[in-house]
This record gives C-alpha cells, structure tokens and sequence, in this order.
C-alpha cells in the first residue's frame, strides 16, 4: 500500500512535471531554476549543469555571485591567476594545493603574520625581490635552515617592546 501511495505521487509529480525536481539530488537546482544571471556566468556549464552534484552546483552559485560583485580589476586579476594555474603541471598544482593546505592549518595569527611577510615582499622593488631570491635559491638546505634557527633565537632573545619594534618597522616598509 505505502509503495502503491509513491508510485501514485511520483506518477502524478511526472505529469505535473515535478518529478526532477523531486527526484534530483537534495539541494540540486536546475539550470532553468538558476536567474539570467547566474546562467550567463556559468554559461560553459549549462549542456553537464544537470550532471553536477548538488554540492558542486551550491559552489558554482556561490563562486557566480561573488563573481558578479568584483570589480573589472578583480576580474581581471582572478582571469590571470586561473590561466596561470591551467598552465601549472599536475606536480606543481599537487605542491600549490599542499601548501595552501598547510597555511590553513596554522594558527590565525601565524596567517596573519605570513601575509604581511608576503605583502612585505611583494612591495619591495622588483631587483631587490630578484637579489633575495637568487640568495635564497644559492643556498643549500642545511644553509636555509641555519638562517631560520637564527633568526629564530634571535626573536626569542628580544624583550617584548624589541619585538614590537620590529613589526612596526616591517610595517613601516
């Protein structure tokens, strides 16, 4: 009887034309349920859309709207970094993505001094960026590795007003 009541309420749900909505994955939508929007910014999707899991189509919404709220810059931006991820190896995107990994397992704080390091960096001029490089690359492991363990004592033998004077001078630069 119950199997006789499901069969029923599928039949009618095919005739009313509900049956994919109710048969679909748990929070799947169709392609034509997604707004003018969301269809023109996922658009290379729409022939597989139906074939996506429910959990994949949620994070392409999701990556659509916040698509939608860049600006041209930060569009062009994202544009750069995924053409220069496809042309990435397998074994450098398999070493990117244990490294993200990584840094989402330090602490907030370590995150936070880490970019500030990379901002740091990123804003020195392009030949001193390129000299600290080349002295790092000419180093051997055992070599970067004393130059961690010292500075590492070093920051530990600071008194704690040292210390902040030393961040507000990175800062500074």
């Amino acid at each position: 009887m119950n199997s006789l009541r499901r069969i029923l309420v599928v039949v009618w749900l095919a005739l009313a034309g509900w049956a994919p909505a109710v048969l679909a994955d748990e929070g799947s939508v169709s392609w034509d349920a997604l707004d003018a929007r969301e269809q023109r910014i996922l658009k290379s999707f729409r022939e597989r859309w139906d074939q996506l899991p429910a959990e994949r189509q949620q994070q392409m919404r999701k990556g659509a709207e916040r698509w939608s709220q860049m600006t041209p810059e930060q569009k062009s931006t994202a544009k750069q970094r995924f053409e220069r991820w496809q042309s990435l190896t397998p074994e450098q995107r398999s070493k990117l993505k244990e490294r993200h990994k990584r840094f989402q397992e330090l602490s907030p704080e370590q995150q936070q001094r880490l970019r500030r390091r990379y901002q740091w960096f990123k804003d020195l001029p392009a030949e001193k960026r390129q000299a600290l490089r080349r002295k790092w690359q000419g180093m051997s492991a055992e070599e970067r590795e004393s130059f961690r363990q010292k500075r590492r004592q070093r920051w530990q033998q600071m008194t704690p007003a040292e210390r902040e004077g030393v961040r507000e001078r990175r800062q500074q630069q």
